[in-house]
C-alpha cells in the first residue's frame, strides 16, 4: 500500500501532522508512507521512521506559478498511491490531492474544491478540538481500527532528529558552563506575536543574575531582533553563560539544540512546537492568538502567558501590525509573572 499525507503549511503545522501519521502507520505497518511538506522543511523529518520519503513543496520559489503546479501535479500522478490524505485547506492541494487519482482521497468539507478533490469528507469541526484532534478526524475516516485511533501514546507527535543534527547541537551548546540552560527565541514570521524585545532582555538579564546558562536564538531575518534583546539586557562582553546562537543554527540544528534546554522561552512560532514534541519545558507568549484556536504548546510542563485583553483572538496568525493600534496583548504581559514561570520549571528539572 502507498499512502501520501500532505501539509504545506508552516513549520509548527507540520510538526503536529505527526500524530496523524503516526496512527497511519499504526494502522498500516507494511504501507509505504510518503510526507509532503512546505519547501525549506524536508531535512526535518528525513529520519522519522514512520516516513518512507519526504517532498517539499517550494511553493513561493521554484514551485510558483501554474506551470509549476502542473508539473508537481504530474509527478504526484505517477507515484500511483492508493490513499492520499490531505491535511491542508488551499486549491492547490485540493488539485494535488484530485490529480493523484488514488482511488481513496480524504480530506476536510471546508477545502478548496472539496467535493471534487476528495472521495471521503470530513468537517474540521474548528471550534471543538485542537489541532492534533483535528488531524485525526482525517484518519478517523479512513476506517482506522477504533483500538488504534484511541492509543493516547500516538497523539505525541514524536520528533526523531539524526545523529548528525544532535551532534552539532553538542558542539553549538559546548561552550557554555555546566548547569541548565534557558532559550531565548524572541523571533517570530508574524510581528504581532513577538513579545517586546524588552520583554525578553528581562528575561535573559535574570537567568545570568540567577547563575543560568541562557542561549539566545534567531532564524534568518530575526537577528536584528536578537541583537536588540541582548543590548537591552546589557549583556557584557564574554559573559561566560551567555550563547548567542541567533542565525548559526539550521532547522535541524535549531531543533537539536531545543531538545537540550531545560527551559524555552518563546513567542507562538514553529520552534515552539520543536520545542515541547521534544517534552522541552515550554514559556510561551501568547497575544493576538489564543489556547483556544487549537495550537497552544503541549504537556504538563509547558505553559502560556497572556494578558487579558478583550480584543484576542484577532486572527489565527495574528497581524504585521496590531489592528488597534495597542498591542497591549503582548506589552501587558507581565515579565515578572514569566521569569517565575521560568524558575518553576527549573526548580522542577532539578
Amino acid at each position: 500500500m502507498r499512502v501520501a499525507v500532505w501539509n504545506t503549511a508552516f513549520l509548527g503545522d507540520s510538526v503536529l501532522t505527526l500524530p496523524l501519521i503516526r496512527v497511519l502507520k499504526a494502522a498500516w505497518p507494511e504501507a509505504d508512507l510518503d510526507f509532503y511538506v512546505r519547501g525549506g522543511l524536508s531535512s526535518l523529518y528525513e529520519a522519522q521512521p514512520e516516513i518512507s520519503r519526504v517532498f517539499a513543496c517550494d511553493k513561493r520559489g521554484r514551485e510558483k506559478g501554474l506551470a509549476a503546479v502542473l508539473r508537481q501535479g504530474r509527478r504526484i500522478a505517477g507515484e500511483r498511491y492508493d490513499i492520499w490524505v490531505d491535511a491542508h485547506l488551499s486549491l492547490r492541494s485540493s488539485y494535488m490531492a484530485w490529480v493523484s487519482r488514488a482511488p481513496v482521497r480524504v480530506g476536510y468539507a471546508e477545502a478548496a474544491l472539496s467535493r471534487v478533490a476528495f472521495t471521503r469528507r470530513v468537517s474540521r469541526r474548528f471550534r471543538e478540538f485542537q489541532e492534533i484532534e483535528r488531524l485525526l478526524l482525517l484518519a478517523e475516516a479512513l476506517d482506522i481500527p477504533r483500538a488504534v485511533l484511541d492509543d493516547a501514546s500516538l497523539r505525541w507527535p514524536e520528533l526523531t532528529l539524526p545523529s548528525d543534527a544532535r551532534e552539532e547541537a553538542a558542539r553549538l551548546l559546548s561552550p557554555l558552563p555546566a548547569g541548565q540552560i534557558v532559550g531565548l527565541h524572541p523571533g517570530s514570521v508574524w510581528p504581532t506575536k513577538r513579545w517586546t524585545p524588552e520583554g525578553f532582555a528581562f528575561i535573559l538579564h535574570r537567568a545570568l543574575e540567577s547563575g543560568v546558562n541562557a542561549v539566545l536564538l534567531a532564524g534568518p531575518g530575526e537577528e536584528g531582533t536578537a541583537a536588540e534583546v541582548r543590548a537591552i539586557a546589557g549583556v557584557r562582553e564574554n559573559e561566560p553563560r551567555f550563547l548567542d546562537l541567533s542565525g548559526r543554527t539550521s532547522l535541524l540544528s535549531l531543533a537539536a539544540v531545543l531538545g537540550r534546554l531545560d527551559c524555552y522561552v518563546t513567542n507562538d512560532s514553529g520552534p515552539m512546537h520543536l520545542a515541547w514534541a521534544q517534552r522541552v519545558p515550554v514559556t510561551a507568549l501568547f497575544g493576538p492568538t489564543v489556547r483556544e484556536l487549537g495550537f497552544a504548546p503541549r504537556g504538563e510542563m509547558s505553559s502560556v502567558m497572556e494578558a487579558d485583553v478583550p480584543c484576542r483572538p484577532c486572527g489565527l496568525h495574528g497581524h504585521k501590525a496590531c489592528p488597534k493600534g495597542h498591542f497591549d496583548c503582548m506589552k501587558n504581559i507581565d515579565p515578572e509573572a514569566v521569569w517565575r514561570d521560568v524558575e518553576r520549571k527549573l526548580a522542577a528539572r532539578g
